[in-house]
């Protein structure tokens, strides 16, 4: 025969509290044994409490209702398994990004503004192949990371030659609006097909005032500063988009250290006052 408990002994044994009980049993995740059809009274089975537990547990990791609810309801071990794994893995990413934005952080508390050295340099026109795109400003990085890969997939095997590094474009929109137009870039030699998504795009001349970024893009808005504050000084800047140039990247190496990104700003003179 089976040991019913009270909510209340039932919460103290789990280390959820009523309130918590009574709303998964409203959602349906976990229900009592018996609910007293006059009092409204809930009871739950002893053999309910390594269940109750698993559920405390998973919502300490984050998870939301809808996922303790696959895992509850997992057919198999397998399953169970493997849907606590992707969870898991985007723990990992986003501690990953939290780690990256506390060491930006503390750059920004800790460091002087870095001294940069500007160059003034003419690029184009130039024969590329682009994706492009309008996109919110929170989701414009994981855009670019899968529009480049497909780019340079379009590109390996096709025939045609590589002209630089990969770059991309970054309309004023998208940076003051929080909406706008990007485009992902891969220089090339000569005129090139369309494949898909991937068109020939030929990019114009433009003068820009560039600073190199090295290391990671978490904090490449300190680069963007120091740079605009030197364009705004000259009064050089002009409408266009910003490019960015990776001459050395995550495609060319993990170590973040090594990274490499040409900051290019548009102007209208390619030396500066004296």
């Amino acid at each position: 025969m089976s040991t019913l408990l009270s909510i209340g002994d039932f919460s103290r044994m789990t280390f959820l509290s009523v309130k918590a009980l009574r709303h998964y049993h409203e959602v349906g995740l976990l229900a009592p044994a018996e609910v007293d059809p006059d009092s409204g009274y809930r009871r739950y089975d002893v053999g309910q409490v390594p269940t109750a537990q698993v559920i405390r547990r998973l919502r300490e990791l984050g998870m939301s209702l809808d996922e303790v609810r696959v895992v509850i309801d997992a057919p198999d071990i397998g399953s169970r398994n493997a849907a606590i794994g992707e969870h898991l893995r985007r723990m990992e990413v986003e501690l990953e990004r939290t780690q990256s934005t506390v060491r930006s952080l503390r750059m920004l508390l800790d460091e002087a503004p870095p001294t940069i050295a500007v160059q003034y340099r003419t690029i184009g026109p130039m024969d590329t192949l682009a994706i492009h795109d309008e996109v919110a400003n929170a989701d414009m990085f994981e855009w670019l990371d899968a529009a480049l890969l497909e780019l340079r997939s379009g590109l390996d095997g096709s025939g045609i030659r590589r002209a630089g590094p990969d770059a991309a474009l970054y309309a004023s929109e998208l940076l003051e609006d929080e909406f706008g137009e990007i485009t992902a870039v891969i220089p090339v030699e000569g005129a090139a097909g369309a494949a898909g998504r991937i068109e020939a795009l030929q990019l114009p001349l433009v003068e820009y005032a560039i600073v190199v970024h090295a290391g990671s893009v978490d904090d490449i808005d300190r680069s963007y500063a120091a740079l605009g504050a030197v364009v705004a000084e000259r009064a050089i800047g002009v409408q266009g988009p910003i490019r960015e140039s990776y001459v050395v990247s995550a495609f060319d190496t993990p170590d973040e250290t090594e990274h490499r990104t040409e900051v290019c700003w548009p102007v209208f003179q390619t030396t500066p006052a004296a």
